[in-house]
């Protein structure tokens, strides 16, 4: 069954790679209604309450949390590759390990790029929208905030695994390992197809009041991985947007740090465009010191 997809037209691997996906979250969302009420005696309605609190409670959810990033996107991602290339993680893009200087230009592109992300998260969080959708945003981010509680060093760790490594892992093999090379193969112009993928990556994750920040974060993460073809320099940027957030929570609820890091809006829009030169700057160097590959990008 290896390289079973590989002299398919990239139109009908996409079809393939979409239903592989479809099926997958077909049973995680089976096993999420029914499996798992039976095994942990809650339903995910009960568990995604506000009144449901507690360490019993937080460690379903990122049971949860941890079974959705395996099953809908690592798994999925990972079968494709098998069925449509002998060598799968050389096809995706694993094939070697990052040299440093790619890997610090790397970060520092994800890192200086935040400011200008932030003020964008500000736009964005004031858009007009239906009170259903503000409600749904405010339970995600009640959800969310939940799972950050961390009052051990030991949550910390917990929560940068589960929260930092499986979904940059998960996530950057899924939509930029898989999707965002099948869809360059489809339109023939690489950076229409990192930004349909980072527009793609930005709505799946269901948060209309996010959807502009998580766009230009998933366009970067597009742009690292065309330039470069190394998945690992796209994992490491994710895994460093991700773990700032949580050690940030942590530092907040230590009271090492004062300023709410859930809270957006704190940027000014000089600090923003700063950062989003510096950023474009870094990109530019980046282009320049790292060798452009063929496979990623290359139309079959």
């Amino acid at each position: 069954m290896t390289g079973y997809l590989k002299q398919s037209s990239p139109s009908m691997q996409f079809v393939a790679f979409i239903g592989i996906f479809i099926g997958f979250m077909l049973l995680y969302g089976t096993f999420l209604y029914t499996g798992f009420p039976a095994l942990s005696g809650y339903t995910i309605e009960q568990l995604q309450d506000a009144g449901a609190t507690g360490p019993k409670v937080i460690g379903y959810l990122k049971l949860v949390q941890f079974l959705y990033t395996l099953v809908v996107y690592l798994v999925p991602a990972f079968l494709f590759a098998y069925l449509t290339d002998p060598k799968p993680a050389v096809w995706i893009g694993l094939r070697q390990k990052p040299r440093a200087l790619p890997l610090i230009l790397a970060l520092l592109i994800m890192y200086c790029s935040l400011w200008a992300v932030d003020l964008t998260a500000e736009w964005n969080r004031h858009w007009e929208v239906s009170a259903t959708v503000r409600q749904m945003e405010e339970q995600a981010d009640m959800l969310v905030n939940r799972m950050l509680q961390m009052p051990h060093i030991s949550d910390l760790l917990i929560n940068l695994v589960l929260i930092a490594v499986l979904p940059a892992i998960g996530e950057e093999v899924f939509f930029r390992g898989v999707l965002q090379r099948l869809i360059i193969q489809m339109v023939k112009l690489p950076w229409l197809g990192v930004l349909i993928t980072a527009i793609l990556f930005s709505a799946v994750h269901m948060q209309l009041l996010g959807l502009v920040p998580r766009a230009l974060l998933g366009f970067l993460l597009g742009a690292i991985y065309l330039l470069s073809g190394n998945l690992w320099l796209s994992i490491a940027g994710h895994f460093l947007v991700n773990g700032i957030q949580v050690v940030a929570a942590y530092l907040y609820q230590v009271k090492v740090i004062h300023d709410d890091p859930t809270q957006t809006g704190t940027t000014s829009w000089y600090v923003a465009l700063i950062s989003a030169l510096v950023t474009l700057s870094l990109l530019w160097v980046f282009r320049k010191r790292t060798k452009l590959p063929n496979q990623p990008i290359k139309p079959e």
